[in-house]
């Protein structure tokens, strides 16, 4: 996804293997992910995608101490905040579980795209070529089944 704010720059989905690069956009306060070749193109991230960082993530703590440094290189994307309309929802999870929005990043910091959320896998409805034979069909195809009588039920008929 891309934050709400970023609805009037060009962006792009995130592909596995994308080298990416924090960046600020033109004059937006609006930080997020470029390719390094095409820096007014926002490359989006869906919700779980796994990114590996060159070095340890600094982030703004636009709150209270300046620049800050998480000890992590490898982050999942997710969104926060949903339900407030008009904030910042694009966000890194570090396996610390501290959480980082995209537009805190410091530019200049250099990730790879390692993998994708998973699709959600869907039931497909099969043709009825490859279902095989129709019902009661299969039953009409059989070969017949002799039939052994043991015991008493033998001796009369024969």
């Amino acid at each position: 996804m891309c934050d709400y704010s970023l609805q009037h720059v060009a962006s792009r989905p995130a592909a596995v293997g994308d080298r990416l690069v924090s960046t600020r956009f033109g004059e937006l306060i609006t930080r997020g992910f470029t390719s390094p070749g095409a820096p007014n193109v926002a490359v989006c991230l869906l919700a779980g995608t796994e990114v590996s960082f060159e070095r340890d993530v600094e982030f703004d703590d636009f709150l209270g101490d300046g620049r800050r440094t998480i000890a992590a290189r490898v982050a999942r994307f997710r969104q926060v905040d949903k339900r407030q309309r008009h904030a910042h929802h694009d966000a890194l999870e570090f396996p610390s579980g501290n959480i980082v929005l995209l537009t805190q990043l410091v530019p200049d910091q250099y990730a790879t795209v390692l993998q994708l959320p998973a699709k959600p896998r869907t039931r497909r409805r099969r043709s009825r070529s490859s279902r095989g034979p129709e019902r009661g069909a299969e039953i009409s195809q059989r070969e017949p089944v002799p039939t052994r009588l043991t015991g008493a039920a033998s001796s009369r008929h024969t």
